[in-house]
C-alpha cells in the first residue's frame, strides 16, 4: 500500500523527530554531532529553513523549524541524505542510517509550542546524558 503524500504549506512551525534504524545510535563520537550541525546549519541555510530549537540524542533528532517557500521535505531529504553518507563513510556501515520517514507534527498552539521547546531543552537531563542543560 502507497503511503499518503505529506501536506506541506509554507510558514509552519513543525516539530520533526528522526530516529536511527532500529533505535540504533545514529550518534557515535562527538565528531558526529558535529557533522550533523554543520549539515543542519548549511541545509537550514540553502532552504531557507528557520530552526527554532533542536536536540540531538545518541539514538534520534528533534528539531522545531519553520517551512519557508521550500518544502519541508527538501531540506529533510538533503539534511538525512548528507548525514547518512558522511556516517557510512565514517563508520565503515552501509545502508539506511535512519528509521523509515521522518515524523513532521505540526505546531498550531502556542501551549504545545512551549511544552514542546521545555521538553527539546530537557531532553538529555532526563536521560542522564548531561548533568543540567546549558546553551
Amino acid at each position: 500500500m502507497a503511503r499518503r503524500p505529506r501536506v506541506f504549506a509554507p510558514h509552519i512551525l513543525y516539530h520533526v523527530i528522526v530516529r536511527g534504524n532500529q533505535r540504533h545510535a545514529t550518534f557515535r563520537t562527538p565528531s558526529d554531532y558535529q557533522a550533523y550541525l554543520e549539515r543542519l546549519a548549511r541545509y537550514r541555510q540553502s532552504c531557507r529553513v528557520r530552526l527554532w530549537a533542536y536536540c540531538l540524542m545518541p539514538n534520534h533528532v528533534h528539531l522545531l523549524v519553520k517551512s519557508t517557500n521550500e518544502p519541508l521535505a527538501t531540506f529533510m531529504q538533503r539534511l538525512q541524505q548528507s548525514y547518512t553518507q558522511y556516517f557510512n563513510r565514517t563508520h565503515r556501515t552501509v545502508g539506511h542510517l535512519f528509521q523509515g520517514r521522518y515524523k513532521a507534527i505540526v505546531c498550531e498552539k502556542d501551549r504545545y509550542l512551549l511544552a514542546l521547546i521545555r521538553y527539546l531543552h530537557l531532553n538529555p537531563g532526563r536521560a542522564k546524558l548531561v548533568k543540567q542543560p546549558r546553551a
